[in-house]
């Protein structure tokens, strides 16, 4: 009895620069003498069931949102600086592939959240791995964002911006908003202030089933909604509903990466700077 051979889809930036080639050669190889079929920037998933994501975590996050609700496990080669998403290093692919092909490998399942704008889902991608940010357009004057969490009133934020975001985007705009890192899996959301124009007003976690309600009101009558970094202009008087998506993402993890270690890695946690 024969057995289907696995597709892997290959995304990202990456593909289309020169000095990568050799990197794609490499995987391409590798998969073929696996009997396995590599597919560069395929049109459709669907026949796909690993993605490999090549470039940075933005890359990381763009074959997030094109998986979608397809649920397939991606791989992340970093080919950019940090890679916090993206973390198997170039000089690893052929080691984390052949652990894929043989299934020595762990998923990950990282939470997605969706907006509703008036209850129906925004025309560009409504869906976010990392954060969704409401965010003033002009540079003079703050906007109102009165918060409900499952109809309850939270606050009225008197802020540049706020911040909704997963526990996979806690360490990425939250945190430079003073956010606090929430570990993968936690069952958590954030909801971080962006310069907040009150001392007394500060980030707070809630479980991720809630489904958070914001009113906006903004002196130019319109802000900016990003969807993972996707910008969107939104008319005062939108009504925004955030809630948990239907379907997560899942990640390829080695056996022996753990979470805190790459907190120590890629942020230096815990690092004494002191001479």
């Amino acid at each position: 009895m024969s057995t289907r051979r696995l597709n892997f889809a290959i995304i990202g930036n990456e593909c289309k620069r020169q000095e990568s080639q050799q990197y794609i050669e490499r995987i391409v190889k590798l998969l073929e003498e696996h009997g396995a079929t590599a597919l560069l920037e395929p049109d459709e998933l669907s026949e796909t069931d690993y993605v490999i994501s090549m470039g940075g975590d933005g890359t990381f996050l763009k074959a997030a949102g094109r998986v979608g609700n397809l649920e397939i496990p991606i791989i992340g080669i970093n080919m950019g600086r940090l890679g916090f998403l993206a973390d198997v290093l170039p000089s690893e692919i052929e080691y984390t592939l052949t652990k894929v092909l043989s299934h020595d490998y762990e998923i990950e399942n990282h939470t997605v959240i969706q907006l509703l704008a008036d209850g129906f889902p925004t025309q560009s991608n409504p869906y976010a791995l990392n954060d969704i940010a409401v965010l003033k357009r002009d540079s003079a004057s703050m906007i109102s964002i009165r918060t409900y969490i499952n109809g309850d009133f939270l606050v009225n934020y008197q802020a540049d911006g706020l911040i909704i975001s997963t526990p996979t985007g806690s360490t990425a705009y939250n945190l430079s908003n003073g956010g606090p890192i929430i570990v993968p899996q936690s069952g958590s959301l954030c909801i971080t202030p962006v310069a907040p124009h009150s001392l007394n007003i500060r980030p707070i976690v809630i479980n991720d089933t809630s489904d958070i309600v914001l009113d906006v009101e903004s002196r130019s009558h319109n802000y900016l909604v990003a969807i993972d970094g996707r910008s969107e202009k939104m008319a005062e008087g939108t009504r925004l509903t955030i809630r948990k998506a239907p379907y997560v993402v899942k990640i390829v993890k080695q056996k022996n990466l753990r979470y805190f270690s790459t907190l120590h890695e890629k942020l230096m946690w815990g690092a004494d700077t002191r001479q």
